[in-house]
């Protein structure tokens, strides 16, 4: 993310008591919002990305937490393994069903965190994520939600290299999208962002 991490960790650990807690961490990519795990008991962080596991792991080593980890590539639904909480991590929108991965994660955990694009976010517009999102959400809220909360913030880029670098992969409607920002340095775009916790 181009985001600013520390204010989205910042918002996690107030949202979500971390404490003592056994985490199963779903989507952990590349360790962005790992900071939390300082006050767990420990995590097995997923991820079916294993580039992105491998940088995970990199994090994991540079921040000094490799004693609270397990790290897997591995799906959510090949995990059996009993936890606190089950927490994803903007991923439930790249699910095929989310739905059947939150009922999965409910044999996982008593407790339930997401944390995810919200489908009225303007960067969730632009990267193509918009109506994904408000189908992951749909499937969050069809479940017992304890509480929830969205957060305003911002995707920055110096440059429109840098941003189409990062939009790019996502295919040409969402490089067209982007076009506005062809001749443009400090590019700002909004993103709001939501948490919730299920039971």
């Amino acid at each position: 993310m181009a985001t600013d991490i520390e204010a989205v960790e910042r918002n996690l650990r107030s949202f979500y008591d971390f404490q003592d807690k056994v985490v199963v961490h779903v989507g952990a990519g590349g360790g962005q919002l790992i900071g939390y795990s300082e006050i767990t008991r420990s995590v097995l962080a997923i991820d079916i990305d294993e580039k992105a596991a491998s940088r995970l792991d990199e994090s994991v080593r540079e921040k000094g937490l490799s004693s609270k980890f397990e790290i897997k590539v591995a799906d959510i639904l090949s995990i059996s393994t009993k936890a606190d909480v089950v927490f994803f991590e903007f991923c439930l929108h790249e699910m095929s069903d989310p739905a059947k991965a939150l009922r999965h994660a409910q044999t996982i955990a008593p407790n339930i965190l997401v944390i995810d694009h919200h489908p009225d976010s303007r960067w969730a517009w632009y990267v193509l994520e918009s109506e994904k999102a408000g189908r992951s959400w749909d499937a969050a809220r069809e479940f017992n939600v304890i509480q929830e909360k969205s957060f305003d913030a911002e995707q920055y880029f110096p440059n429109y290299s840098d941003l189409l670098t990062k939009v790019g992969v996502m295919g040409d409607l969402a490089v067209s999208r982007i076009s506005e920002f062809i001749d443009r340095s400090d590019i700002t775009i909004k993103m709001k962002y939501a948490m919730a916790l299920l039971k």
